[in-house]
């Protein structure tokens, strides 16, 4: 079975740029200008009054709360999910650090133009003529290598930092997985492949302070390949999702808190039923924001396509049958038209569009 290091390096996204030291500049270069004609869409959020749903996990109706949430937004809060504060904390920290050394120590454990894991540019950066005012450091597998490089004398007790906040998530995405399954009249045996056989990989995000936020992007709006991507977010506001009627709303941090976005394999997995939600970073003058989020998705070779409780005369697939390896490969080559590359009828408006990564 594949890996998803190779499904990443099958498809390989070149960013050609080297990153700068963001926290030395005192004026925004011209590169991370964008105007109006380059933003993705309305630079102001339109809240509207409009807010993410918050879930509690110990609700017994969190099944049928969790699939309203993925149907009319794409994405929710969550709490009393089980993760123990300190270990959103110690992950926090993590990022903290390593994003703080000096720009020629994080180059030691860059990604190489073809790899996946390691310091550099949001993959999406190619897609787009500006570049984005943040960095960002991925995790797929073992963090070992390029944690020896930027810390050899700790590397150990950062590397254990990673190994269990990924088990620990690894089990809240089984749950939260089956419980939108739950929410779509899906059961555990008629899934067999969820559980421990799924991929995933970590991505931490840091949004430095920027000099002229309102013409920066901190990360350009785009969808996730994934099921699901849980993300954890410091107490400091920039993530925003857009809803249709509202514009783009803004995901309040709540303390403890991780929010949930559907990816597009849960969108095709739905039959469209639960879209994949559209969402950016925006950025500050005065605060560094950092995140962590953690992609899930299926085996590398498991096909995904329309449950088929979810189709029938009155519902037809509207997606073919996909691997992630394979639609990795529709991201990388066609990014906010990848769900159109598999989408079965034609005429048909997908609800969002666009790419990888999470803020």
């Amino acid at each position: 079975m594949p890996s998803l290091s190779e499904a990443y390096r099958t498809h390989p996204v070149h960013v050609q740029h080297k990153h700068p030291d963001l926290n030395s500049l005192q004026e925004l270069p011209e590169s991370y200008t964008w105007t109006h004609t380059n933003l993705d869409d309305d630079h102001t959020s339109n809240n509207c009054g409009e807010s993410v749903p918050v879930i509690d996990l110990n609700d017994p109706n969190a099944s049928k709360m969790i699939g309203h949430a993925c149907k009319t937004w794409g994405v929710y809060q969550v709490v009393n999910h089980s993760i123990p504060m300190k270990l959103l904390h110690d992950i926090q920290r993590v990022g903290e650090t390593l994003f703080s050394l000096p720009s020629h120590q994080k180059h030691k454990a860059a990604r190489s133009p073809d790899g996946v894991s390691g310091y550099g540019l949001a993959r999406i950066s190619c897609f787009f003529p500006k570049l984005m005012w943040s960095e960002g450091f991925t995790i797929i597998g073992s963090p070992l290598d390029h944690f020896r490089q930027l810390w050899p004398q700790e590397y150990h007790k950062y590397c254990d930092i990673v190994t269990q906040y990924d088990e620990t998530m690894k089990k809240l995405a089984r749950k939260l997985m089956w419980l939108t399954l739950d929410s779509l009249g899906i059961t555990k045996e008629e899934l067999k492949w969820f559980g421990s056989k799924t991929c995933a990989a970590l991505q931490l995000n840091s949004y430095p302070t920027c000099p002229d936020p309102d013409r920066a992007m901190g990360l350009a709006a785009h969808t996730d390949s994934t099921l699901l991507t849980i993300l954890h977010q410091n107490n400091i506001s920039g993530l925003q999702v857009h809803r249709k009627g509202a514009g783009w709303v803004t995901v309040q941090p709540i303390s403890g808190g991780l929010v949930v976005n559907v990816g597009d394999l849960l969108h095709i997995l739905s039959n469209g039923s639960y879209p994949s939600v559209l969402h950016r970073v925006m950025v500050n003058r005065v605060q560094q924001r950092l995140s962590v989020a953690y992609l899930c998705g299926p085996p590398p070779n498991v096909e995904i396509c329309p449950h088929p409780k979810l189709v029938g005369p009155n519902q037809p697939p509207l997606y073919r049958a996909v691997t992630w390896n394979e639609y990795l490969g529709a991201k990388a080559k066609h990014f906010n038209k990848a769900l159109s590359t598999v989408r079965l009828i034609s005429g048909l408006f997908d609800v969002n569009n666009n790419t990888e990564q999470v803020g």
